[in-house]
């Protein structure tokens, strides 16, 4: 069953669906649509992106195009060249570099954390969220496997019980999105990714901090060296 944040990824060239929710701005569409191409590399790292094609493409006007762009260049998706203009980002080794230095102090803590103060609830989502892992790895369905990864952090995150360093990590998984989808492009990491998760979960249900955090550093070094090979 896909879920409703890898259908967003997936379907990068749909039009806004009308819901009972309030409607977005066309600037934030447009931002949404830009940022989940960048992400799944359908605009490659290093293309130049002229307002004109992209408003084309996504089938939103130039000026919230533009406003897009102001805010992935923030989220320093996007940057501006001399003589090229808005160019996608590359992915550089220093940044893998620091975001993993990030990652394996925040997310080492937040797993010790979440192994002592973890609810029910909390391992019974994580459990779901493997469970439907394993079938989108067999499906080889990089999406389903972002969003699930992404869900899966976040559980851990909550499960931590520690609001801010929740919103840290939060941060910081949206910036590296772009950096999993590489890494998922190989499929052999597929099932790997999903097992890693497992041995993640089985320390917080065992209620172990050591194991949790060996758990977790032993993910994100697998994720690097798999990233290595890809770049």
């Amino acid at each position: 069953m896909r879920t409703e944040a890898a259908n967003t990824l997936l379907d990068v060239s749909a039009e806004p669906v009308e819901t009972a929710a309030p409607a977005r701005s066309l600037r934030d569409e447009a931002y949404e649509l830009i940022k989940a191409r960048i992400i799944m590399c359908v605009f490659r790292p290093g293309e130049v992106l002229s307002e004109a094609a992209v408003s084309s493409a996504i089938n939103i006007g130039r000026t919230p195009v533009r406003q897009a762009f102001d805010r992935l260049m923030r989220d320093g998706l996007v940057e501006v060249l001399p003589r090229k203009g808005i160019v996608v980002r590359p992915i550089s080794h220093d940044e893998v570099h620091d975001m993993v230095e990030v990652r394996l102090l925040n997310e080492c803590f937040c797993a010790r954390l979440a192994a002592e103060r973890a609810e029910p609830a909390h391992l019974s989502a994580l459990a779901i969220n493997v469970a439907l892992g394993v079938e989108a790895a067999a499906n080889r369905d990089v999406a389903e496997l972002m969003a699930l990864d992404r869900e899966f952090h976040a559980t851990i995150s909550a499960a931590a019980g520690n609001p801010v360093l929740a919103e840290i990590l939060k941060s910081l998984h949206e910036k590296a999105q772009r950096v999993w989808f590489v890494s998922l492009r190989a499929p052999e990491h597929h099932q790997r990714v999903v097992e890693e998760h497992a041995a993640i979960v089985e320390a917080l249900r065992s209620r172990d901090p050591d194991a949790a955090e060996a758990a977790v550093r032993a993910h994100i070094r697998s994720f690097v060296d798999n990233l290595n090979r890809q770049l």
